[in-house]
């Protein structure tokens, strides 16, 4: 399916159908449930292993994931799951092979409200897609908020709710969801935290080839 004119939709990983949000970044979201997941090679594809576990098989071997970790690759893959997890894809794209996790209790940059926020698997140059680990404390009511592309995230732990303009939409872990661009948003929470992995089909910081850490320490 495609997106449609609703600004903010959920499913659990469960029930969740394969979506296609065209446009500038065009990205394809998937969730497993105790079961393959094919992902062609027709992009970069960002994963995220929520319950159970995973295998990642690739041209270049085969690679144990379990719950909390993520993952990066191009080109064809296959994940053999038991458990559940969210793949998101941006088409097109051609980026590295990396794994990581599991995720950290909370995020090591400051983000708006008193939220934080991690990089997990951040942009090899400028402009690329990035998967980060979004924290949210207890007891937050965050601003109303946009943002210019869409977002694809899932809900790694607690409980909460996103705010959209006329709605209240409960989240609890398990959950995947996608904002549309320019959807005003804004997440709440009670007595629990919540803990949010989310996909960012573009980036407006990383490397360039005139500005990296090789370069930058290299003195002529």
């Amino acid at each position: 399916m495609t997106m449609s004119n609703e600004s903010f939709r959920s499913a659990a990983l469960e029930q969740w159908k394969p979506l296609v949000a065209p446009g500038e970044f065009p990205t394809r979201a998937q969730a497993w449930s105790d079961a393959a997941l094919t992902l062609e090679g027709d992009g970069t594809h960002y994963l995220y292993v929520f319950a159970g576990s995973a295998e990642l098989t690739l041209e270049v071997g085969r690679f144990a994931l379990r719950a909390g970790m993520y993952a990066t690759f191009s080109g064809h893959g296959v994940v053999t799951a038991t458990g559940t997890g969210l793949a998101v894809t941006r088409l097109g794209g051609r980026g590295p092979f990396l794994l990581g996790g599991p995720i950290e209790n909370e995020g090591r940059l400051r983000y708006i409200d008193g939220c934080t926020d991690s990089l997990l698997l951040p942009p090899s140059i400028l402009g690329e897609p990035c998967l980060n680990h979004l924290h949210i404390p207890a007891g937050t009511a965050q601003s109303a908020h946009t943002h210019p592309s869409v977002r694809v995230g899932v809900i790694a732990r607690g409980r909460g709710e996103c705010v959209t303009e006329g709605n209240r939409h409960a989240l609890v872990a398990g959950l995947c969801f996608v904002i549309e661009p320019g959807c005003r948003h804004s997440f709440h929470t009670a007595d629990d935290s919540l803990d949010v992995v989310v996909y960012h089909p573009d980036s407006d910081t990383g490397p360039t080839h005139h500005d990296h850490p090789m370069i930058n320490r290299t003195y002529l």
